[in-house]
């Protein structure tokens, strides 16, 4: 029998890191079908208010090159100067949002997902202090928030719809919350960490 959604915020560090260990890791594949990948890493940070696990997110403005407008985790793009695809979502996540690289507890992997937009992202777990003064970076972030996990894990807030991006694909959405609509990649990644913890 699956955990319970409304045992959700019960969970501790500890049961998260073991949950995540217990997934099985994707394959590294940068190429398919004759079609390349760029390497990128984004990090899903969950914090604590009030007793609840959130999830923070955030929305893209509408001059960043990829995902205009859109909401999704703190991160993007290796760097050569990364000395992993784990650095590249803490620094990404430090420059995007200013959490400090050492405030942030990574507790897992969701292992990799290719993206229609020919990213091929590994996503990190981590836990970051709900006290933090988090501070947007106004060029790529118009705004940081959370969203409960629980609220996350009810199939009733989110179904699939068909989504065209060169061609037809089936697309996870959330219903809108606090005015913001969390769908694609981001959602897909979300629903993966929750049956993860469900488990």
């Amino acid at each position: 029998m699956g955990y319970q959604i409304d045992r959700l915020d019960d969970l501790s560090e500890e049961q998260i890191r073991d949950r995540l260990r217990s997934l099985e890791p994707d394959p590294l594949v940068l190429e398919m079908e004759g079609e390349s990948y760029r390497p990128a890493a984004v990090l899903m940070p969950l914090l604590r208010q009030e007793g609840e696990w959130q999830l923070l997110f955030i929305r893209r403005t509408e001059t960043v090159q990829d995902h205009k407008g859109q909401v999704a985790f703190p991160g993007g793009s290796w760097e050569a100067t990364d000395a992993s695809l784990e650095m590249t979502a803490l620094r990404e996540t430090h420059e995007e949002i200013g959490a400090p690289i050492p405030e942030i507890r990574i507790l897992g992997s969701l292992g990799k997902m290719k993206l229609i937009t020919h990213f091929q992202i590994d996503a990190y777990v981590g836990t970051i202090p709900a006290q933090l003064a988090l501070k947007a970076e106004p060029a790529e972030v118009s705004r940081i928030f959370t969203i409960p996990l629980r609220w996350l894990a009810n199939p009733a807030n989110r179904e699939v719809r068909d989504h065209y991006h060169q061609k037809w694909h089936k697309v996870i959405y959330y219903q809108p919350y606090d005015g913001e609509v969390l769908w694609g990649a981001s959602a897909a990644l979300t629903v993966r960490l929750i049956d993860a913890l469900l488990q």
